[in-house]
């Protein structure tokens, strides 16, 4: 695992500044979440450090890198972005283990965090079926999947 450093970051859209000259590191193993009210710059700067968007001013890299240039990015910075991002139709296990799969994570690394995160009685349920905070729960799980 590696650190994530974010040094001057800026980001503008149009006349608004969303993000102004934030600096901040995150150490390995640790679980960091951004707190503050709507508009304060929070999803932006997520969408910055997995390369969604790019800053106008300053860098962000994860182990001397950018997420763009990681060979196995789920490998080594787990996010949750948004509490509805997978597919309506599979299940949460077929979900977690595509994600897996893409990554060269072993299978067993699935029911691990099935279990950390409280959904194995929901494990094979559509996961376009569940309330918000089990799709919370699948995005946590998701962003768990890093080999720890």
């Amino acid at each position: 695992m590696t650190t994530i450093e974010a040094r001057g970051l800026v980001k503008r859209y149009r006349s608004t500044l969303a993000v102004d000259n934030l600096s901040f590191d995150v150490r390995p193993g640790t679980v960091t979440g951004f707190l503050g009210p709507n508009g304060a710059g929070k999803s932006t700067t997520m969408r910055m450090i997995v390369g969604l968007d790019q800053p106008d001013g300053g860098q962000v890299t994860i182990g001397g890198k950018s997420y763009g240039e990681l060979r196995w990015p789920l490998r080594e910075v787990g996010a949750l972005l948004e509490a509805k991002a997978f597919h309506p139709g599979r299940t949460a296990r077929a979900h977690l283990t595509a994600l897996a799969a893409s990554n060269r994570i072993p299978r067993r690394r699935v029911s691990d965090v099935l279990e950390i995160t409280g959904m194995e009685k929901a494990a094979d349920r559509r996961a376009g079926k569940f309330s918000l905070g089990m799709s919370q729960r699948l995005g946590i799980a998701a962003a768990l999947l890093m080999e720890m």
